[in-house]
This record gives C-alpha cells, structure tokens and sequence, in this order.
C-alpha cells in the first residue's frame, strides 16, 4: 500500500510559478513510476507528467511541455512538478498518482491517488 499526499499548491499571477510536491510512504519498486493528473471544473481529469521511479525518464501532455518539470527525490520517496509560465488553462486540482507498473509514455495506469492540492492561476 502507497500513501501519497501533495503539497504546494496555491494562488499565482498569470506567468508566475509554483512548485508542487508529493510525498509518497510505503515501498516503492523499481517498477513503479509516479505521476501529475489535474481536473478542472466541469472537465475529465488529465495525465499531466510522469516519471519511472527507477530510470527517471519523463513524459508530459504537450500543452506543458516546456514549461513543467517533473523530478523525483528517490531518497525521499518524492516527486516534484515544477510549473512556470503558468497560464489560466493550468487551473485546476493537481493530484499524484503512483502507479505498479510503468514503463514509460503516456500510458500511465493509477494504482494509488493523492487527495490533490488547488493550483489557481489568475490572469
């Protein structure tokens, strides 16, 4: 069983910057990667990044690519996702995700979910 919970989230001016945290407790295997979803209003919740715990090889949506970075703190059982240049369109719910089994590309199937943490980009 995986714990995870987010932290970072908050209120940021249009082009600004927040970095976001989730520490996960349990084991986590070298098979395992850890990723962002979001959710808007009113919308479906989205993949946002991921990266394989083990490698550390990352994949992003592309309306962020370039502007978030997602990282890993193996040693702390952590992921970060840097965001910049934080637009409107990135408000939303932020939630981690841990996932068994990840090898990589978009396809990232949840196992476990943070409780999620508001990012509200103001313009």
């Amino acid at each position: 069983q995986v714990q995870l919970v987010e932290s970072g989230g908050g209120l940021v001016q249009t082009g600004g910057s927040l970095r976001l945290s989730c520490a996960a407790s349990g084991r986590i295997s070298s098979s395992y990667g850890l990723g962002w979803f979001r959710q808007a209003p009113r919308k479906e919740r989205e993949f946002v990044a991921a990266i394989s715990w083990s490698a550390g090889s990352t994949t992003y949506r592309d309306s962020v690519k370039g502007r978030f970075t997602i990282s890993r703190d193996n040693a702390k059982k952590t992921v970060y996702l840097q965001m910049s240049s934080l637009e409107p369109e990135d408000t939303a719910v932020y939630y981690c995700a841990a996932s068994e089994r990840y090898y990589g590309g978009n396809y990232f199937l949840s196992d476990y979910w943070g409780q999620g943490t508001q990012v509200t980009v103001s313009s």
